[in-house]
């Protein structure tokens, strides 16, 4: 390849990296606004979320939920999230094209959660991620969230499960 040209399949793989950054800011951006119909559309109908609620310890897993299939995984989420100011910050991806429909990320996160009562919890660990791209629309298909970091604030003693 000389200096002055890009081979068209370059062009064509950083955009579709891009397409899958620009969701992945949808997804932050619509689950923060708590906007049910527009995040419910960043996910494949049958999407696999599994969430670690602690973060890992060595070789210790993390205390974990899974939920299958958007009907499932929104209104739970959000159900939690019901009054709380989420803020989360998706960066440094790692995105790999699998074919022309399928790809793979590992996005850094870190979020915030402030509740009505003073408590917050700020995290920070990984997003795993899978996407499936159909009608030319990337949609995530699966989603693991990993924890590195915990940190709880205020009185969690009584706090909802």
């Amino acid at each position: 390849m000389s200096e002055d040209h890009i081979a068209p399949a370059a062009i064509a793989a950083l955009i579709e990296r891009e397409s899958i950054r620009e969701l992945k800011a949808r997804y932050c951006r619509f689950l923060d606004g708590k906007d049910e119909e527009s995040w419910r559309s960043v996910f494949t109908l049958d999407v696999r979320v599994r969430t670690d609620i602690g973060a890992a310890t060595g070789s210790a897993p993390a205390r974990s939920f899974t939920l299958e299939g958007v009907d499932a995984f929104v209104p739970a989420v959000l159900a939690t999230l019901a009054g709380v100011t989420t803020v989360h910050h998706c960066h440094t991806s790692e995105i790999t094209l699998t074919s022309a429909t399928t790809a793979g990320g590992i996005w850094a996160m870190a979020d915030r959660l402030i509740y009505s009562d003073g408590r917050e919890l700020h995290g920070a660990g990984h997003y795993h991620e899978t996407y499936e791209k159909s009608g030319g629309t990337w949609r995530i298909s699966s989603l693991h969230l990993t924890r590195l970091h915990v940190k709880l604030i205020g009185d969690w003693t009584n706090a909802p499960a």
